[in-house]
């Protein structure tokens, strides 16, 4: 009888699997794999039904985008014209020197990586450096 229940409890262990359970969480934030970040941004996304506002230049109709479109390219070719102007009676860029426009210094030399011009504003001590390269 012992043999009987030998046999039968190794033929039932042989067929019995078992396996260790662990915890992984999902979210890449708290250990998670980082492959679900896409997918779980997927799902967050989807399910949001707030909405952003419309920004003010898409709340406007098309007449007065034209408008404005239109007011911004006269203003443009009018600053445009002022500036070579202006620019005429500084002088030739071309030339090295400093040269005075406002509260603009502007300062012109040639180096190695080509033709520099530094302009600085004298008002608020804000400066910028314009590098046209050798040909």
């Amino acid at each position: 009888m012992n043999r009987i229940l030998l046999l039968v409890g190794l033929l039932v262990s042989t067929c019995v699997y078992s396996q260790q359970f662990t915890y992984q969480p999902l979210n890449p934030a708290f250990g998670g794999d980082t492959f679900n970040y896409n997918w779980l941004l997927s799902s967050a996304t989807a399910q949001n039904k707030l909405t952003a506002p419309r920004s003010a230049a898409e709340q406007r109709s098309e007449l007065e985008q034209f408008g404005d479109n239109l007011n911004r390219q006269v203003l443009s070719q009018i600053s445009r014209r002022l500036l070579q102007q202006q620019i005429e009676g500084i002088g030739n860029f071309d030339q090295e020197g400093t040269f005075t426009y406002g509260t603009l210094a502007v300062e012109v030399f040639e180096s190695d990586e080509g033709l520099v011009i530094n302009i600085l504003d004298t008002s608020t001590g804000e400066q910028t450096q314009v590098i046209v390269p050798n040909q």
